[in-house]
Parts: structure tokens; C-alpha cells; sequence
């Protein structure tokens, strides 16, 4: 199995298209496909604050649901746009106005494609994917040792948010324990959540979210080469995004 596990995206399409591209993805049919058949695997937190969110939904949901050609797991923002979309009430911040301002620029007829394409992409894909005869776990957030296989509300929790302790930053956001300083199995863990400057490799967890839609870049670890590719953001830079884990 060999893959191109790509960090967070939040709607950067530019980066995206840019790092798939680096990576000898072909676009030719509208979506990448890569010559020597390497699928995309994603650790979610596909939309909010970039600027093109939905057509990040539109390529994702036709490699992952259309194609079969790519790995999907959501993270906490997919998690809030998949309750705005089946009609919870949600607070529309942190990201989520920019996804919902697109949305509802378009016709009823494009809002009810997107809708029931994220949706579906959502519902048909698990909290962590466990891949490569379980030798590979990607979690949006980073999973314990002895979560990988199991789905409740403690996992998903987990998988979607990090090890929160309950506590709050001044700015609001959740405190989270460095749960990959403790992590002591074999399989490799991706993820990503956090973002950092530089993707942060430990005890065979790689923290690959380095702040694309922050200013920082989009990068993409290609398995099993476990080998580290990146192209610059566009985006505005904004130091304090980029947090230390405690």
C-alpha cells in the first residue's frame, strides 16, 4: 500500500492542488490520480477559513466515494459541517462562516449536490482509518494505543479533539495533554489538529498539519517511504495558530 497522507486543508484548494500536483498527481480528469497508482488518504478538516471549501469537498467525495481512489477521516470542523448540514444547531464561528458563506451563495440545486455530497462522505467513512494490515492508523487528532479499532463516544471524542483535559486557553481553545509524548506501540499514527511550524515526528506519531490555511504549508506524508513533502500556504501568516502542546 503505498499512500500520500495528506495534513489539514481548511478549504486551502490552491495548496492542495499545488502539493498533489508536487507529488506527480495528474488532474487531467478534474481530480488527482497518480500515474503509478499511490492513493490520497486525508486526516481531515477538509473545509473552514480557506477560501475554497466546497470544491475541497467536491474532488474529496469523488476520489473517496465516486472512485474509491482515497482514504477519508474527519476531523472536529468536518464533524460541525456535517451537524449544520442534517440540521443541528451549531454556532456558526471558529471557521465554519467561511464554509457556510460559499454554501449559501450557491442555487438550491448546487446547495442540495454539496449538502448531500459531504453528507455522504461523512457518514460512509469511520472516526480513524486502520490501514496497511493495521500497520498504519490516521486520526484526525491522534488516537491512544488502545482506542484503534474501537468506536465510542470516548474515541470519537479523541479522535476528533486530542486528549482535551477540560481546560480552556484564553482565547477559548480546548488545553490538550501530549498524549504522543506517552505512545509507545509499532503502528504508525498520522494525524494531524494541531497545527505546528514543522511537522512534529515522535514515537512513530507524525503531526502533519503545519498551518496551511495559517500561513504556514500544506504537507503530505508519503507511505511507507515515510517521506515529507510541502508547498508554502498563500494564506496570511498568524504566529499564535501555531500553539505548543503540553
Amino acid at each position: 500500500m503505498k499512500l500520500d497522507i495528506i495534513g489539514d486543508i481548511h478549504g486551502c484548494f490552491h495548496e492542495f492542488h499545488e502539493l498533489t500536483k508536487q507529488l506527480n498527481y495528474d488532474w487531467t480528469s478534474g481530480f488527482p490520480i497518480h500515474p503509478q497508482g499511490r492513493r490520497l488518504a486525508f486526516v481531515g478538516d477538509l473545509t473552514d477559513r480557506g477560501p475554497q471549501s466546497l470544491k475541497v469537498i467536491e474532488v474529496v467525495w469523488k476520489l473517496v466515494i465516486k472512485e474509491k481512489l482515497a482514504f477519508y477521516t474527519p476531523g472536529n470542523h468536518c464533524n460541525k459541517l456535517y451537524r449544520y448540514f442534517i440540521g443541528n444547531k451549531v454556532q456558526v464561528t471558529h471557521g465554519l462562516e467561511t464554509t457556510v458563506a460559499e454554501y449559501e451563495a450557491l442555487d438550491s440545486k448546487n446547495q442540495s449536490r454539496i449538502k448531500k455530497m459531504f453528507i455522504e462522505l461523512y457518514e460512509q467513512n469511520p472516526l480513524h482509518q486502520v490501514l496497511d494490515d493495521g500497520q498504519l492508523v490516521i486520526a484526525h487528532a491522534g488516537i491512544r494505543e488502545d482506542y484503534i479499532g474501537k468506536e465510542n463516544s470516548k474515541v470519537k471524542t479523541f479522535v476528533l479533539y486530542g486528549d482535551i483535559t477540560g481546560e480552556k486557553h484564553p482565547d477559548g481553545s480546548p488545553i490538550r495533554r501530549d498524549w504522543a509524548k506517552h505512545y509507545k506501540g509499532n503502528r504508525t499514527i498520522v494525524y494531524g489538529h494541531t497545527p505546528v511550524k514543522e511537522p512534529r515526528i515522535l514515537n512513530n506519531t507524525y503531526n502533519i498539519d503545519t498551518g496551511a490555511v495559517f500561513g504556514g504549508k500544506l504537507t503530505a506524508l508519503q507511505y511507507p517511504e515515510m517521506t515529507l513533502v510541502s508547498v508554502p500556504s498563500t494564506m496570511p501568516f498568524v504566529a499564535e495558530k501555531f500553539k505548543e502542546i503540553l
